[in-house]
């Protein structure tokens, strides 16, 4: 079906049935409401209509709630399970449950609850573990620190820079003073801990000289007893912070069963998000409720079904051309096509009106990877990883439901052109043969019809062959649709053409009349290129339309060389690490080394060669006839990430 055909809705119903309509259209997920700010700019529909509230905030924040209990428990609860474990299978019913929801939200309200602790706990400490190493240079200081002296004697505790002369600094408080003593508890890289001595009366002289060294008090807050004690109660908070966060992490790793109910319950207000986004796209005016949106024609009898249960009135229409830029896109293809949702979904939607590229490019995407990857052994794997994925974790997302058949398919590919090159794994069996009988590898006959090595020319004449048979086909699309808008000249004169200079210049080559067939094309080019222009605009119009045209078919053709080039390099490599582990002469260590390299060129290959063939579509390709911009159809339906709704 391609491009799936929209029909524009509109729709009045009764305001007390907005709940239940919006329920309906979840269930039947095929229709999108429009952004009502364009109906609303007109001031006849502004005083008589206004936005539906939605409680979207809350749904968003319980989200954010559930999201945060599941990040907890991957952290203290890590789940223990299979790779590629299959979604739960549940009903919409059960989906739509309101009380379940509400148990998942309060069971990530207790599991949230934990983690906050936790966090306080770890703040507590962190604070304990900063005055511990506050306190311990002054732990030489044995006086309680509320004894601020005596009636004669004041002490002083404080820092100086440890670059500071203590003999001096002593001796300068003793010279300005004459009663204080000076008294280092401790020091560090940074700072030497200081207690001083000074008679009250002489306490201004003593500072004076202090602050020459660079005196700074000590910073001890409101503490009482030494500081022996004190770092002895902060040692006790320490193990009292231990013991409950111990206690907290355990309560969390006990709720790790909670996973699945807090997934499901992520599906959950999921839905009630999608119902509440839908509620902002409503128009309420008195006892009424209006939407505007696109349906999905293929729907549409669902949509009727379900709308003939509500006292409302509807209108259902074919898009006009002015409006197709703001019809959204939605892409029906058959399973062999639809992988290639990836690429256009990585590029860009088509444009509502157009043409589906997927369909022209499914063969070429396909063919394209495997004549790049050629290897049976890499086929292989690529074929058992997308069997594997699909039957044990039936992926469902958006990327992987694609990128896991296309791998598949690309495997397919990759395993046909392996068994016409003989590639397995490069030239595992012929070296394997070559250590356990003695044989050389190079003489152990190969079951291909071809070597990317000693065919070289030959693959890449190939390239360019199936280059050309693309270029084409966009050429040929492009043609349908100038004709189809009645520009039958426009493409005669245009694609049509180029194609006929293809047609002179290969037959010119293939009869030995290359001079002929050059003319001939040339003769083509100078009576078409100057269709639509007028005087000067003819001339320039052929001598742009030779230069460009030749030049920019000429560099796409070779742009197909890659094809060769991948292959070419694929093989090499392989082979290269496959020569080494032979060159041990042991079996085990041949293998070893072997497997070690082609796992490499494999993991850089099945990378690569999607890059290479991601630029031929979406450049040689894409080029000639795609209209890119569409805008994804995204309908009120059911949407889940972590359970898989019945049929």
């Amino acid at each position: 079906m391609s491009i799936v055909k929209m029909k524009r809705i509109r729709l009045i119903a009764l305001a007390k049935d907005k709940d239940a309509l919006l329920s309906s259209l979840l269930h039947v997920g095929c229709v999108e409401l429009k952004e009502p700010a364009e109906l609303l700019a007109d001031e006849a529909y502004a005083s008589l209509l206004h936005r539906e509230g939605s409680a979207a905030a809350q749904a968003k924040a319980q989200l954010t709630e559930l999201q945060h209990a599941l990040d907890v428990l991957a952290q203290y609860a890590p789940q223990k399970g299979g790779l590629f474990t299959p979604r739960a299978l549940m009903s919409a019913k059960d989906l739509l449950d309101g009380q379940a929801r509400g148990r998942a939200l309060e069971k990530a309200g207790e599991i949230n609850g934990h983690a906050r602790a936790i966090g306080a706990l770890n703040a507590r400490e962190a604070r304990a573990r900063a005055d511990i190493q506050a306190l311990e240079p002054w732990s030489a200081y044995d006086a309680p620190l509320e004894t601020k002296g005596t009636g004669l004697v004041e002490v002083l505790l404080g820092t100086v820079p440890n670059t500071a002369d203590f003999q001096a600094l002593a001796g300068a408080v003793d010279e300005a003073a004459k009663a204080a003593d000076v008294r280092e508890l401790g020091a560090d890289r940074e700072l030497r801990y200081l207690e001083v001595l000074v008679h009250r009366d002489c306490r201004q002289q003593a500072l004076d000289a202090l602050r020459g060294f660079g005196f700074s008090f000590a910073q001890l807050r409101d503490l009482t007893g030494t500081v022996r004690e004190n770092i002895a109660g902060l040692e006790q908070e320490l193990r009292s912070i231990a013991a409950e966060r111990e206690r907290e992490t355990a309560a969390l790793a006990a709720m790790g069963g909670a996973r699945d109910e807090l997934k499901t319950g992520l599906d959950r207000v999921e839905q009630v998000l999608a119902t509440e986004s839908a509620r902002e796209r409503l128009l309420a005016g008195g006892s009424i409720v209006y939407l505007d949106g696109w349906a999905s024609v293929p729907e549409i009898p669902a949509l009727e079904k379900a709308l003939s249960r509500f006292d409302c009135a509807y209108e259902l229409s074919e898009p006009t051309e002015e409006e197709y830029p703001e019809v959204p896109v939605q892409l029906r293809n058959g399973k062999l096509v639809r992988p290639m949702n990836m690429v256009t979904d990585m590029y860009s939607l088509p444009a509502y009106g157009s043409v589906d590229p997927n369909p022209l490019m499914a063969p070429f995407f396909i063919l394209f990877y495997g004549m790049m990857m050629a290897d049976m052994g890499y086929g292989l794997i690529m074929m058992i990883l997308s069997a594997v994925i699909l039957i044990k974790a039936k992926p469902n997302g958006a990327t992987m439901r694609y990128m896991i058949p296309l791998m598949g398919l690309c495997g397919i590919s990759t395993f046909i052109w392996g068994f016409l090159t003989g590639g397995f794994f490069g030239d595992l069996i012929p070296q394997m043969r070559g250590i356990l009988t003695g044989v050389d590898p190079e003489s152990v006959p190969l079951w291909s019809l071809f070597s990317p090595l000693d065919d070289a020319l030959m693959v890449l004449m190939g390239s360019l062959v199936l280059g050309v048979i693309q270029i084409f086909t966009g050429m040929g699309v492009s043609m349908y649709k100038q004709i189809k808008r009645g520009e039958t000249m426009a493409a005669l004169c245009n694609e049509g053409a180029w194609f006929l200079v293809f047609i002179l210049a290969g037959g010119g080559i293939a009869l030995n009349m290359v001079t002929q067939g050059l003319i001939a094309a040339l003769v083509v080019l100078v009576l078409t290129q100057g269709y639509g222009k007028k005087g000067i605009g003819i001339v320039t119009g052929i001598l742009g339309s030779l230069y460009n045209g030749i030049t920019g078919y000429f560099s796409d053709i070779m742009s197909y060389s890659r094809l060769m080039a991948l292959m070419l390099a694929g093989a090499v490599v392989a082979q290269v690490f496959n020569k080494l582990g032979a060159i041990t002469g042991n079996v085990v260590t041949f293998f070893i080394i072997a497997m070690i390299g082609n796992a490499l060129n494999f993991a850089l290959n099945i990378l690569g060669c999607f890059v290479h063939d991601m630029r031929l579509q979406c450049l040689e390709f894409f080029g000639r006839f795609y209209e890119d911009g569409g805008k994804p159809f995204r309908p009120l339906n059911i949407n889940t990430k972590y359970v898989d709704i019945e049929k």
